[in-house]
């Protein structure tokens, strides 16, 4: 396969050099199981231990409120599923967003069809959430508020600490799908009051599939898998004691060079806005400028949205790789895009996005390409919208 130019950061990161190093030996001669008394099995303890130390540095919780799961999308199950299962159906209020990644959409669907009735909050045409929206849906039976850190598709950061207090002021637990924002954005669980965490290694160059669940000391959790009753009983299954160590390496990493890795990517992002503004007339930014993760664009084209699969294609032909939205729903990819039609984009515009997410390894000359690429693409598309091109 011809090597190109990624940016598709959003999906899933290249594994970083520093990372794949703290693997390596987890992978040959250290082999152990964690669970294990013996010397070998105790040095895979450490090695799980340590990575959970890391973990919970980087969110400001305690190593004993760390999970570790197989992926986030596992984590934002454990937490729904998990808190849901504590109380009877009827007794269980959960709201959420309506621009959710489906690892929360498609549980709160689970859980609706098994009785569970779930409220879900509506987004301005800023894809942001608005605190004030909260209270009006929350119920005495409210148990728990899901809304996500940063959006996956278009960048947005919500307020998750006003969204928490808004909860708790109601006695609610506050959860958060922080998968995107991790190592991107200042985490505190402590100081922006957060119950319960989700995150992936492989969305801050770790490895893929592994997870993590913070979970605030004293809320309870029925496991979703039952066996070994490791994990303190939560999460059972042997460690992946590799991944765990690639995932602390990751979290150390993002969290040591996080303010200038940062400044980068929003100077890199904001040459594209620019090159665009100057190149392709009918180019536009879906969702708020500011108040989104750094180096995350989420781009429309007046007048050819309808045809964003062909641009995403044309650009992989040049040796692009973005994505036309969120990878999970790559499946569903003629369909329209949940987040923009929750956000206010009518069917064929929710069709038409295209996502640029940059990450660590992207460069000035990846942008320079970019920028001499996609004016071609675009002007290649037939105009297919609901709206004037003028518009």
């Amino acid at each position: 396969m011809p090597e190109q130019i990624y940016l598709d950061n959003a999906a899933t990161t290249p594994l970083a050099p520093e990372v794949a190093e703290a693997m390596g030996p987890w992978l040959g001669d250290a082999f152990g199981n964690p669970s294990s008394m013996h010397a070998t099995g105790r040095v895979a303890r450490q090695a799980v231990d340590a990575a959970r130390a890391q973990v919970a540095a980087l969110l400001a919780a305690d190593p004993g409120e760390i999970v570790f799961t197989g992926s986030g999308t596992e984590a934002d199950n454990l937490a729904l599923v998990g808190v849901a299962e504590t109380f009877g159906p009827g007794d269980f209020h959960l709201v959420t967003s309506a621009i959710e990644h489906p690892a929360v959409l498609e549980t709160c669907d689970y859980l609706q069809r098994r009785g569970v009735d779930v409220g879900y909050l509506p987004v301005g045409e800023d894809g942001i959430v608005d605190p004030a929206e909260l209270s009006g849906l929350l119920r005495p039976n409210t148990r728990l508020v899901s809304v996500m850190a940063a959006n996956n598709v278009v960048g947005t950061i919500q307020p998750i600490a006003e969204l928490a207090s808004v909860a708790h002021e109601h006695g609610a637990l506050f959860h958060t799908d922080a998968v995107q924002a991790v190592g991107k954005l200042p985490l505190d669980v402590r100081a922006q009051s957060i119950d319960l965490l989700s995150l992936s290694a492989h969305k801050l160059n770790g490895p893929q599939g592994v997870g993590a669940l913070y979970v605030r000391g004293g809320v309870g959790l029925e496991p979703l898998l039952h066996g070994g009753g490791q994990e303190c009983g939560v999460r059972s299954g042997t460690e992946n004691v590799a991944g765990l160590v690639g995932l602390g390496r990751a979290v150390e990493l993002a969290g040591a060079g996080r303010g200038e890795e940062n400044a980068r990517l929003v100077a890199l992002g904001e040459r594209i806005l620019a090159g665009l503004e100057a190149r392709v007339p009918n180019a536009y930014l879906i969702g708020d400028r500011y108040r989104r993760l750094p180096g995350h664009l989420c781009l429309g084209f007046l007048g050819q949205e309808g045809e964003a699969i062909r641009l995403l294609l044309a650009l992989d032909e040049m040796g692009i790789a973005a994505s036309a939205g969120s990878a999970c729903s790559a499946s569903h990819a003629g369909e329209p895009s949940s987040v923009l039609v929750a956000m206010g984009f009518d069917a064929i515009r929710a069709r038409g996005s295209l996502r640029i997410t940059l990450g660590r390894f992207n460069t000035d000359a990846d942008i320079d390409r970019l920028l001499e690429v996609l004016p071609e693409a675009v002007e290649s598309l037939r105009p297919i919208t609901s709206h004037p091109i003028t518009a």
